[in-house]
Order: C-alpha cells, then structure tokens, then sequence
C-alpha cells in the first residue's frame, strides 16, 4: 500500500486481520511499560533472542501487526530481508486497547500459532498471560486461547519458552 502510494511511511497504522488499524498514540505510561518490559525481557531471554520493539510480524497474508514487543529467535540481522513469521512471545502493553487486544487481537496471535502471548493490563495492573491456542468449536475461523493466567505485583511469570528465567511483574509495570 505504501509502493502504491495509499500508505506514507510515516503513518501510524497496522495489518490485523485484512483491516488497516491506525495505530492511537502513546501516552507516557503506555511508552513507560514498553520499555520497561523490553528491558525486562531482554535481561530474561539472553542470548540468542532478539527482542524487537514496535516492529512489524509477518504473521500471514491479512495480518502484519506491530506489537509493542515480541521476541524472536536469532538477531536483527537474521531478520534483515524478511520480517519475522513468528514469536516466542508478544506482549502488548494496554490500556485504551485492553478489549481490542483481548479479543481481536489475542484472535490473530492464536491462529499465528503464538504459544505466549502476555496483554500488560495498565488498567488492573496485571499480566494477563495467554496460551494453548486453539479454534472456537462454534466457529472454526475464530481463534482464541484456552489459557489465560493473571499475574500480580508481587508475583513472577516464566516465558514458556525460558522456563527457568523468571521475570518479576513489578518490573514490568510502569
């Protein structure tokens, strides 16, 4: 859409679902909590693991969404001809997005086959963490997860992709 000039490179927008979404602008907290999970997550996974922040996920052909972090493995230059496919887990920091994120976007990231998937709820002040994801018997193009944990201040949570490297949910929030 950009190549045919719908698009500007500046535009706050993403793919989620064969939908343009324009992407609402960051309030500090929001911008807070992004980087604070980005820290956090780069000190949990280590090497070996890519934390991108904000950057597109080719996830299939109508959805290309721009979370706010996603790890991936590798580095940035495995990435350097092609977006990432997939995530060992995404978070996305919500606030004015919580039932979005909830829903339409916890839909795409199943179907994607994302195994963690983490929604920073400002609002509670809880990690809502998202896994085994699976279609809805009542409608098999709709995708959901069968598990969705909280987690408090005071409390830890494991990516299931590091079990053994636990991140405090206080450093997570803002």
């Amino acid at each position: 859409m950009i190549d045919a000039g719908v698009l500007t490179p500046g535009d706050q927008v993403e793919l989620v679902d064969g939908e343009i979404v324009a992407v609402t602008p960051q309030k500090s907290r929001h911008a807070t909590a992004v980087s604070l999970v980005e820290s956090a997550l780069r000190q949990g996974f280590g090497e070996g693991y890519h934390v991108r922040s904000q950057l597109p996920l080719a996830l299939d052909p109508v959805s290309e969404p721009e979370p706010d972090v996603a790890v991936v493995p590798g580095t940035a230059r495995d990435y350097r001809d092609a977006h990432p496919s997939t995530a060992l887990l995404i978070v996305e920091v919500a606030d004015s997005t919580l039932q979005f994120d909830r829903t339409t976007k916890a839909s795409v990231y199943a179907r994607a086959g994302i195994a963690d998937y983490w929604v920073l709820n400002l609002v509670d002040a809880v990690v809502e963490a998202h896994r085994n994801p699976q279609r809805t018997s009542d409608a098999p193009s709709v995708w959901r997860y069968a598990s969705v944990e909280r987690y408090t201040a005071g409390e830890r949570i494991a990516p299931l992709a590091r079990p053994d490297r636990f991140i405090a949910v206080d450093d997570l929030l803002p």
